[in-house]
């Protein structure tokens, strides 16, 4: 992370880039984002086209606050305000019905938008400079394990097409959850570290779990991290319970398997070991990053499912739920 005077330098340097539609890489407590001017629709065409990201999956536009949001939605509603009077700053994104001058690719043309204020001191530094909304989908090409370190996001672009803000390593480790209050029944569309039962007390009503099927594989998706394959290495990666153990030695025969695990298990040579700390929230923020060192081509990684959650207080099942939710989409199951 940069010492404050040279932070500030770079902010104005950013914003000077994002004013004339550049990309700007920066962190937020989740994973570092993908900047560009939410309201200029070649800056946010950048971003899909830099990231190889489908024209279906939206993006969430990061604000400084309720005021900022009202910029970005037809209607911000006594519900998003109570959400974000309790959660904001903070890991969560709110899906309202769009504002009309929003920019149609923000939302893949879908008639809702997903809304946050990044709990981040980069990340609001930024936001503030700026005086703007500004998308921020994962600065990573598309389906690929999420970055949470400015390096993780200079190995994947060059300084020529975004300028990266480091701001450190991302505490909370896994995006942001996803609720919308676009229907009258509040919906999570993805998990997150904040969970369904924080939700509904916030809200005083229940809280359904799941997104919408598209008509047609080209239809909006209603939240971003909603595709089958997500957050994967580019190696072949596996997710195994203990008793397969003998199964994934033969299922990465010939090659060195990389195991990433919540306890020090006995893995023979060549094979290596990732030891990941087996208490919810210091797993999901090193999640992203153990996956990365265990990627290498035509490699194998195979991951021992984490505890997931049994006898887990109320925050830490909600960690171990959405940790579950990235493991499925980055693996398959043995």
């Amino acid at each position: 992370m940069l010492p404050a005077p040279r932070q500030e330098a770079e902010i104005a340097r950013a914003v000077g880039r994002l004013r004339a539609g550049g990309l700007v890489a920066f962190a937020t407590e989740t994973v570092y984002g993908l900047g560009a001017d939410a309201f200029n629709p070649a800056a946010v065409r950048a971003v899909f086209d830099l990231k190889g990201r489908p024209a279906h999956n939206p993006l969430i536009v990061h604000v400084t606050g309720a005021e900022m949001a009202r910029r970005v939605v037809a209607r911000w509603t006594d519900d998003a305000d109570r959400l974000a009077r309790a959660f904001w700053p903070g890991p969560l994104s709110i899906v309202l019905p769009r504002a009309a001058d929003l920019p149609p690719i923000v939302t893949a043309g879908g008639p809702n938008v997903a809304v946050r204020c990044p709990d981040h001191p980069t990340a609001l530094a930024l936001l503030f400079e700026f005086g703007g909304p500004l998308v921020g989908p994962s600065a990573n090409p598309s389906g690929r394990v999420s970055p949470t370190t400015a390096e993780h996001v200079r190995q994947a672009f060059g300084p020529e097409q975004v300028m990266v803000l480091d701001g450190g390593p991302c505490a909370t480790g896994i995006e942001s959850t996803v609720v919308s209050l676009s229907d009258p029944v509040a919906r999570i569309l993805r998990p997150g570290v904040i969970g369904p039962a924080a939700i509904a007390r916030t809200l005083g009503r229940d809280v359904e779990l799941g997104a919408d099927t598209p008509a047609s594989g080209s239809a909006p998706l209603e939240s971003p991290g909603l595709l089958d394959q997500h957050y994967a290495p580019e190696a072949e990666a596996v997710l195994f319970d203990e008793h397969q153990w003998p199964a994934v030695l033969a299922a990465g025969a010939g090659r060195r398997i990389a195991v990433v695990s919540h306890w020090n298990r006995p893995v023979p040579a060549p094979h290596r070991l990732i030891v990941l700390p087996a208490t919810a929230g210091e797993y999901a923020s090193m999640l992203y990053a153990a996956l990365r060192e265990a990627d290498r081509p035509g490699g194998f990684i195979a991951v021992e499912r984490p505890p997931l959650g049994a006898g887990a207080s109320e925050s830490d099942a909600a960690v171990w739920q959405a940790v579950a939710d990235r493991l499925r989409r980055a693996t398959r199951a043995l």
